[in-house]
């Protein structure tokens, strides 16, 4: 039998190991998941809110500058797709889809089976239109007044 092989010790590896899982909790939290997803969500929640928005005007332009009657100064929930107004969501802007929308936005995590998750309103002056995603994370405000 040769006793001269070369091998690791069981506390070598156990010391490999434990400076392994050191270094990728170090790397999970400088990277945080939870954040990195929370912005995705957001800037999916600016596109969403920009989309909406730009239907609405596209619908006021080919109307000559009428603006949907069903919108007032109340920030109001948007209704999902084919959904009438309930409980929850009080406006419906399915008369968008499909000349100005594919199809109406839907917060990517707070949504409901009736409503989307956004708001609408308008402004007293000028016919300004305010549109807003009321559950953003992070503590950020997402709101676009046109």
């Amino acid at each position: 039998m040769n006793k001269n092989l070369k091998a690791f010790t069981l506390i070598e590896i156990l010391l490999a190991v434990a400076a392994l899982v050191i270094l990728v909790s170090i790397v999970i939290l400088a990277i945080n998941p939870g954040k990195q997803l929370a912005d995705t969500r957001n800037s999916q929640r600016w596109v969403d809110v920009n989309t909406i928005l730009n239907g609405v005007y596209q619908y006021s332009i080919d109307n000559e500058g009428d603006l949907p009657s069903t919108l007032d100064g109340t920030a109001k929930n948007i209704c999902q797709a084919g959904v009438a107004v309930g409980a929850g969501c009080a406006i419906s802007l399915d008369f968008l889809i499909p000349t100005y929308l594919v199809s109406i936005p839907s917060d990517p995590k707070f949504s409901t089976t009736d409503g989307t998750g956004y708001t609408i309103s308008t402004s007293t002056s000028a016919n300004r239109i305010q549109v807003s995603a009321p559950s953003a994370e992070e503590g950020k405000t997402i709101e676009v007044i046109r």
